[in-house]
């Protein structure tokens, strides 16, 4: 029997010290029935170790209260936001494949991509980063957007996201409701767009991810922003305005909604970790993203468990997003398992991934690709 404490677990998705699992870890995660593990560099040295990482990972399956797969997680954008180095595959920032303006190029990348992360027992993707770069000064996104053009945004985006699915990958697209018009970043800061209302989003931000949503992702990463337009006192993600109203009742959107990492200054720097968890989940996210700090999914977890007693956060709420991860893990990884080490080398770093890296970042369609309508 499951109980509403590990229902609870099931909705964080959690950050690793090193390249091994602590016992600590091992305890915390098999215990609380935790949804997912995101990896970092820290946790990557040589692709044995990843493997041999992933494959615990993935065993301990068994050892959980419902005996359900683990969410492996990792930001694996192309260009500077890319865990993976040698002898995995190094793709180039989605700016390059905006300049070639071909959705056949941006399915094979992110399909190609997709391959190498499934071979190292990776199955989820914080990508892509469907942001619009509306400020041109804008460098916490920068070359991680496709382009200024909502339309080309949202054509390539879309593209990217069927790339990943047909792979095997669970892409995850970012960061809602768009990161481009920023200045600040939402790691050190809370960035504010005091002069954005909806109807501007309507007409620019959301286009990419309206377009990224129907091409079947599952699931969507929100940002730390605060637009005082829409919503004056919470910032998107933890706002039910966005959360709730827009993403969930306008989009229609059904899956997963994620937070983005939690330990953000952006957040942090306003709010305590019991804050931010219990509000997150009142505003309507599904799963909780702990990225960099030890302890904060600990307080985090211990914080939601008792609003939970004290009634804050009503059980149904927690039933809700707990039904809504096992329908995403029994989709789509009910069938995924780890590679030998043999078996993943022949993926991982394929001469022909290389070569259409390496055309996408000379500015080249790739062999047999044409420029779309």
């Amino acid at each position: 029997m499951v109980n509403i404490s590990q229902k609870a677990g099931q909705l964080l998705f959690i950050g690793l010290k090193d390249t091994s699992l602590t016992p600590e870890e091992k305890k915390f995660i098999t215990q609380n029935n935790i949804g997912g593990v995101v990896l970092f560099g820290r946790n990557i040295n040589t692709l044995e170790e990843l493997l041999n990482l992933t494959s615990e990972l993935h065993s301990l399956k068994a050892q959980r209260a419902d005996k359900s797969p683990l969410f492996v997680g990792i930001d694996m954008e192309g260009g500077r936001v890319a865990r993976l180095k040698d002898p995995f595959t190094i793709w180039p920032p989605l700016k390059k494949v905006g300049n070639l303006d071909s959705a056949s190029t941006a399915f094979e990348m992110a399909e190609n991509m997709g391959q190498e992360l499934k071979a190292a027992g990776i199955n989820v993707n914080f990508a892509p980063s469907v942001d619009v770069l509306t400020n041109p000064k804008n460098e916490v996104i920068g070359d991680r957007s496709i382009g200024s053009d909502p339309e080309l945004v949202a054509k390539l985006s879309s593209a990217l996201v069927r790339g990943y699915i047909k792979s095997g990958i669970i892409p995850c697209p970012k960061h809602f409701p768009g990161h481009g018009d920023t200045l600040l970043d939402s790691h050190h800061d809370l960035p504010i767009q005091n002069e954005t209302d909806l109807e501007t989003l309507k007409s620019r931000e959301l286009i990419p991810f309206r377009r990224a949503l129907r091409a079947r992702a599952e699931m969507v990463m929100t940002a730390h922003i605060l637009f005082p337009k829409i919503d004056a006192e919470w910032p998107a993600t933890l706002s039910k305005i966005f959360v709730t109203d827009l993403l969930r009742n306008d989009f229609r959107f059904k899956d997963l909604i994620i937070t983005d990492d939690l330990d953000m200054k952006a957040l942090r720097n306003k709010y305590s970790v019991d804050t931010i968890a219990i509000r997150a989940l009142q505003a309507g996210n599904d799963m909780l993203l702990y990225c960099n700090e030890p302890e904060s999914h600990v307080a985090g977890l211990e914080a939601i468990n008792k609003a939970i007693a004290d009634n804050k956060i009503p059980q149904s709420r927690i039933e809700e997003s707990y039904q809504k991860v096992l329908n995403v893990k029994k989709k789509d990884l009910s069938s995924f398992t780890t590679l030998p080490l043999d078996e993943a080398k022949a993926i991982i770093g394929k001469p022909s991934h290389k070569l259409i890296a390496q055309n996408i970042k000379d500015g080249v369609l790739p062999k047999n690709l044409s420029q779309d309508s």
